[in-house]
């Protein structure tokens, strides 16, 4: 796809993803609190969205700033944000970033690659989504649905997310960046699917190569 074919598909993308509910961490970034996108996506890993949704919101009733959700018992933030993936690491976790935030980052989270990834359970994606919804910097967030799709096009050839966020990095106008994951998630939750993707119903579907698809709809 040279750039103008890449115009067209996301502004097509952006019409298409309306019949379908925003992505969580989205919702929460409304709000324009880095903190709660922080951990709204640190939630959201490996956890379905509505489960995602849910738990924060327990959560943040309870304690909405990093100095008052580090006072919290590990037990309590467990138990607020169960059943999302792997709950008890992830409360672990928190208070840990909360601890760091508020001892090291005077209760501010950090607005910078470098400081996010310092985090304990920070990734790459994490951090990206953090910068672009939490503070409105440039970043690309590579999630599977991000590096499934890009790939099925045969935009890039790469073999992990964070290979796919350099691939985009180096051929993604970067008037994109910012809006891909917020494009890509839902279209692959609900129609570019890992297997048997609608493939028959996809409004993109001249421009893809279908790269790894063996069965379709």
């Amino acid at each position: 796809m040279d750039n103008r074919v890449i115009d067209h598909v996301f502004e097509i993308l952006s019409e298409a993803i309306k019949a379908w509910q925003e992505p969580v961490v989205g919702r929460v970034a409304r709000e324009r609190d880095p903190f709660k996108v922080l951990i709204a996506t640190m939630l959201s890993l490996r956890t379905k969205d509505s489960t995602t949704d849910e738990a924060a919101a327990r959560l943040f009733a309870l304690a909405a700033t990093p100095a008052d959700m580090q006072r919290l018992p590990e037990d309590t933030i467990a138990a607020a944000i169960f059943p999302v993936g792997f709950y008890k690491t992830k409360a672990r976790h928190i208070i840990e970033v909360c601890r760091i935030i508020t001892l090291q980052h005077r209760g501010t989270v950090p607005a910078t690659m470098e400081g996010l990834l310092k985090l304990p359970g920070v990734g790459r994606k994490t951090a990206n989504l953090v910068l672009i919804l939490g503070f409105d910097k440039p970043g690309i967030c590579v999630d599977t649905h991000v590096h499934r799709i890009t790939n099925r096009w045969g935009y890039v050839d790469t073999q992990s997310p964070d290979e796919t966020e350099m691939a985009l990095r180096r051929v993604l106008p970067r008037r994109h960046w910012k809006e891909i994951n917020n494009l890509l998630v839902p279209y692959g939750q609900n129609l570019c699917m890992p297997t048997s993707p609608w493939c028959t119903r996809c409004t993109i579907a001249a421009y893809c190569q279908r790269r790894g698809v063996k069965r379709s709809r």
